[in-house]
């Protein structure tokens, strides 16, 4: 297999792992039997098209910078053959209208022409999607390479204009080929842009339908179970477990490492679900900037345990969002407590909650809730110019 960091294809360090020998000696191998009628190369395009690559997520990436040393060469090549091409005398000489040299004129026009085409190919092709270079690194070079094929086209055109046959017909028609085929590789890039489109929305509409099918029949009987055990039952918290396992995989996707403040609040509860018996409702409106590395979501995290640990039964999370401020709101249906009588060792509630809101420039209010039940813990976050998330403003 090709190693994904690799120094342009990774033929030769896959097969040297493969055989257990030295990197340099299969290179060299390469090397030496590409000079036995072009077998060398023939057997590494061979390994190249048909060897895996190592398994892993990365994109592959090249330490050698192959579009730019084409390019280069491809540069060289035409800066020997341009001031050929401006001189009548040694245009006469290099067989511009025939001769001995016509045959070394064609092959340095080919080599660099061919140099070129690779490259625009290459950086089009391979490069856009190597992690190291990317998209603008495959503009630039693909903006040289169709530049020099420009020139190069224009000289073989001014040829042409002034005779030279068929011999200077086929030279004027190489760098337009190439320069067409470097041109179509947006072509290619669209389709494959395209392609990839395709493929996510016939991904979509068959999500869609197993979300449909799922939610007539699996979905519904896990509600039912819920209903018919109790809330607070063995059965109803698994169910309900398995229920929001489920509508995650179906509507929600694959969430970010650093999620917002909703989205890290259900999950949190949804695994509290599963170690204490109690049904969490989170429910959110509006919107803000706070993410789940901030400290608003960890307090409010802490909240939300001390309800399950000591209320147990049903609680409700509300998060109320705006680009000015996020409150959350953290209600239980459980005995109550004097947030005054806590023991001063008990760091929980003062320190976890209140201490980390007022650290941040934010409050906690802790009362009872409504009619005298439960308890009610009132989490507000108001952040100032600049600091866009408790995350941000507890280091400025």
């Amino acid at each position: 297999m090709r190693p994904r960091e690799c120094l342009v294809a990774g033929v030769a360090e896959g097969v040297a792992v493969h055989l257990g020998a030295p990197v340099w000696a299969v290179r060299a191998f390469f090397v030496v039997t590409a000079g036995m009628l072009g077998a060398g190369v023939l057997l590494y395009l061979w390994c190249w098209a048909f060897m895996p690559w190592a398994a892993g997520e990365a994109s592959p990436t090249r330490r050698a910078p192959v579009a730019w040393l084409l390019t280069s060469a491809s540069t060289a090549l035409a800066l020997t053959f341009v001031p050929l091409s401006l001189d009548p005398w040694a245009w006469s000489v290099w067989g511009g209208y025939g001769g001995p040299d016509a045959v070394a004129a064609m092959l340095l026009l080919v080599t660099a022409v061919a140099f070129a085409m690779t490259a625009g190919m290459w950086a089009a092709l391979v490069d856009r999607a190597d992690p190291a270079r990317g998209i603008r690194h495959a503009l630039v070079v693909r903006a040289a390479v169709i530049v020099l094929l420009a020139v190069l086209l224009a000289l073989e055109l001014s040829r042409l204009a002034s005779g030279g046959g068929v011999t200077q017909l086929v030279r004027t028609a190489i760098p337009l080929v190439a320069l067409v085929a470097v041109s179509s590789t947006t072509l290619i890039e669209r389709w494959r842009d395209l392609s990839g489109e395709r493929v996510k929305r016939i991904r979509e509409e068959q999500r869609a339908e197993m979300a449909a099918h799922l939610h007539d029949s699996v979905l519904q009987t896990l509600a039912l179970i819920q209903n018919r055990a109790g809330a607070s039952s063995e059965a109803a918290r698994l169910a309900r477990a398995q229920e929001r396992e489920l509508r995650a995989w179906l509507y929600d996707g694959d969430a970010p490492a650093d999620s917002d403040l909703p989205t890290d609040l259900r999950d949190y509860a949804g695994a509290l679900e599963l170690d204490f018996p109690v049904r969490i409702d989170v429910v959110s409106a509006g919107a803000s900037d706070e993410r789940a590395s901030g400290e608003v979501a960890a307090a409010a995290r802490e909240a939300i345990l001390n309800a399950a640990r000591h209320a147990g039964g049903e609680i409700s999370v509300y998060l109320e969002g705006t680009a000015a401020s996020v409150d959350v709101y953290v209600r239980d249906r459980g005995p109550g407590f004097d947030p005054d009588a806590v023991p001063a060792d008990r760091l929980g509630v003062r320190e976890s909650i209140i201490g980390r809101m007022r650290r941040i420039g934010g409050s906690a209010t802790i009362r009872p809730g409504g009619g005298g039940t439960g308890t009610e813990v009132h989490l507000r976050y108001a952040p100032g110019p600049g600091r866009a998330s408790s995350g941000q403003g507890r280091h400025g």
